[in-house]
């Protein structure tokens, strides 16, 4: 087997160099800082885990995302995180085990076995903050503000964000008795919203008109709050779980929109984003030009169990690499670099004063070494210390 050149890299594996690096590292500290001032508070779940932890609550497309390895020390399965989710709601449930509301938030990188379509690397930085212990709608609300509030800082523009509720396509399906195989297969139409597709197949269904009027009418259940005067008109004759979850989305609907007046939001009952992993309101956010969404999240309330412990849960994820690249390319103030100040390589006691002094206040300050080449203008430099009238002074270039 022939040696891979050591200077390139797998497919879809990155370095960050040192100016994309520091807009995420600095995006990375202005999130978590926000997010602690909600009250949500960091933790650091393991990189590598045991295979069955992280598929906890997952689907296949998880599975398929989860490098695989075999722990040399026991033998058993392990995996490389594909998403922290599973890891912080572990720490939740086995490791805190507060009998109220918890609020953690998480930041780090997670590796896929596969890129997607839009976004080829295989090595995303993960952040994101999950409410555990509360199953009102008013934690969805704050999941959806924090979520909105971080992407406040990126500075992008035209931010749309789209609503949904699992529990109204989760109702239909248990209320008309619907098989494992048919409701795989009529999630599978509905994503594709193949109005043709879904006639074809609800008419092979031994289901009553009411039954396969409601489910002909989900893909049209989208748009502005008129949906859901919409929805309870058709769906008049679903069950209590239909009707509620119409509720909770109405609920969270109208609380949003008094908080964001100027925030485009639009509406589906028939997003199924995450079904096999959500249980309820389901969110995600958008900006033009970006053919996918810039972070997503939802409520997820069975999670817990595996761990021993059932607990609501609540909470949403971005890639901050994406928030980072998009953010740069929007924001003049993501763009510039910190100020340098470059100094001799003179070993004068209170030239090392004043090179602390300005370090401390959080100056940049590279001093040079002895007999090194590179001038202030290689190293972009915006001022100089020189030695003046035996004083050292600190001059702008």
């Amino acid at each position: 087997m022939a040696m891979a050149d050591p200077r390139l890299l797998p497919d879809g594996i990155e370095e960050v160099l040192p100016e994309d690096a520091r807009v995420i590292e600095a995006l990375r500290r202005r999130i978590l800082d926000l997010f602690v001032t909600w009250g949500y508070e960091r933790v650091t779940p393991p990189l590598i885990d045991y295979l069955s932890t992280l598929q906890i609550g997952s689907g296949q497309d998880l599975d398929l995302q989860t490098f695989k390895l075999i722990d040399q020390l026991s033998g058993s399965m392990l995996g490389i995180r594909a998403d922290m989710t599973p890891q912080v709601a572990r720490i939740d449930a086995h490791q805190l085990g507060y009998e109220w509301p918890t609020r953690l938030c998480y930041a780090g990188t997670i590796v896929h076995a596969c890129g997607d379509a839009l976004e080829k690397s295989r090595t995303p930085t993960q952040i994101g903050s999950e409410l555990y212990g509360y199953a009102g709608t008013d934690g969805d609300l704050e999941i959806i503000k924090l979520m909105l509030e971080m992407l406040a800082i990126t500075g992008l523009q035209e931010l749309h964000v789209d609503l949904g509720h699992v529990g109204v396509y989760r109702g239909l399906v248990n209320e008309a008795g619907l098989s494992s195989r048919q409701i795989t297969d009529l999630f599978d139409i509905l994503q594709r919203k193949s109005k043709p597709e879904l006639t074809a197949f609800l008419t092979q269904l031994d289901l009553s008109d009411v039954f396969k009027a409601m489910f002909m009418a989900l893909p049209d259940l989208n748009g502005d709050r008129e949906v859901f005067a919409k929805a309870r008109d058709i769906l008049v004759k679903a069950g209590v779980a239909v009707q509620a979850a119409i509720a909770d989305l109405d609920h969270v609907s109208v609380q949003l929109e008094q908080a964001f007046p100027r925030l485009a939001i639009s509406y589906d009952l028939a997003e199924l984003r995450g079904y096999h992993y959500h249980t309820g309101i389901v969110f995600a956010a958008f900006v033009p030009g970006y053919g996918r969404e810039i972070a997503r999240g939802g409520r997820y309330d069975n999670i817990g169990i595996d761990f021993g412990r059932e607990r609501a849960a609540t909470g949403f994820s971005a890639d901050l690499n994406v928030l980072a690249r998009l953010s740069k390319n929007n924001n003049n103030d993501a763009k510039s670099q910190p100020e340098k100040i470059f100094a001799p390589s003179d070993k004068d006691e209170a030239l090392g004063e004043l090179i602390g002094d300005l370090r401390a206040e959080g100056r940049v300050v590279i001093q040079q070494l002895t007999g090194q080449s590179g001038t202030a203008t290689d190293y972009n430099c915006t001022a100089v210390i020189f030695k003046e009238n035996q004083s050292w002074v600190l001059r702008p270039l």
